[in-house]
């Protein structure tokens, strides 16, 4: 083995460990939002968890005297993408608060899914019948996991559904945003808009915050804020078809979480239905990957 082909190993093992650890994270920051969910409402975690975001973020800009970076050049779609993230975020936190931690990140799995069956009508992006038939092999493993047993249908698993799809809208916003936007500028003009959303509630359901309370806000954010920094770091460090397969280590995290605080197992619904949604979210990975490979191929002089 060459010294190179060693050193591009061991970075690839970096950018694994980052995110699997940031998966970790981002369920810790989940399951302190669970926890808090037992005294406070959704719109004030929204708010206050995201002012910790925010914190961080602003001391990188005023640190590296990058405030340039934090500039909209397109406020209309801004604004649209920043809504969409914001109905994302009051319904996952909706979810967290109503389901066991496994059940919200398997059914939120559906979003790869929303984003390949979505991105012909919003993007231009054409999906061949490969693609196709794993949307539907997921969204069969969806259906599993919502129950649809007459009377037994979880009508609460539409809520991490809804946070999926709203995700997906969103996601595929980026996208467009991207070319013109900055990825400071996108990051932070939705966290304000979060803020700003939750604040809406204020005058509703807010309750004063404890010191428990404060310090548990706190580590939300910075947790949170963590967690994305890693998974960012990940893809700086190996390519994405080498770590992205690792983000559905985060079911893994979460059934750990869940079980551990809360005493949550799974039942066999979710774990059947889980197995296609993983399954067909890989395959669209893999297949998307493939053909963005041979474009490239074709491409070359």
């Amino acid at each position: 083995m060459t010294a190179s082909a060693s050193e591009g190993q061991q970075t690839a093992a970096k950018g694994i460990g980052c995110m699997v650890l940031g998966c970790a994270l981002l369920m810790m920051s989940d399951a302190l939002s669970k926890w808090l969910s037992q005294t406070y409402s959704v719109g004030q975690i929204m708010s206050l968890r995201n002012v910790f975001v925010l914190v961080p973020i602003l001391i990188v800009v005023w640190r590296k005297d990058s405030f340039a970076d934090l500039r909209v050049n397109r406020w209309a779609a801004q604004s649209f993408r920043a809504l969409w993230h914001v109905l994302a975020a009051v319904f996952f936190v909706t979810s967290v608060s109503l389901l066991p931690l496994a059940d919200v990140h398997a059914i939120g799995f559906a979003g790869p899914i929303f984003i390949a069956a979505l991105a012909p009508f919003m993007l231009g992006e054409h999906v061949g019948w490969h693609r196709w038939t794993a949307i539907l092999v997921g969204f069969g493993g969806v259906l599993i996991m919502l129950r649809p047993t007459g009377a037994g249908f979880d009508y609460l698993g539409l809520v991490p559904l809804a946070a999926a799809l709203s995700a997906s809208f969103r996601d595929l916003l980026t996208r467009r945003l991207s070319r013109t936007e900055t990825s400071i500028s996108i990051l932070f003009f939705s966290s304000v808009a979060v803020i700003l959303g939750g604040l809406v509630t204020a005058p509703f359901d807010w309750k004063p915050l404890t010191w428990t309370g404060l310090a548990l806000f706190v580590a939300n954010g910075l947790v949170n804020a963590g967690a994305h920094f890693l998974m960012i770091e990940a893809y700086r460090l190996a390519q994405a078809p080498v770590v992205s397969p690792f983000k559905y280590s985060i079911l893994i995290w979460a059934v750990l979480f869940g079980y551990l605080v809360w005493g949550h197992v799974p039942d066999v619904w979710l774990v059947v239905g889980a197995m296609p949604v993983v399954a067909s979210g890989l395959y669209i990975l893999h297949r998307e990957h493939r053909l963005a490979a041979a474009g490239r191929r074709a491409q070359a002089p």
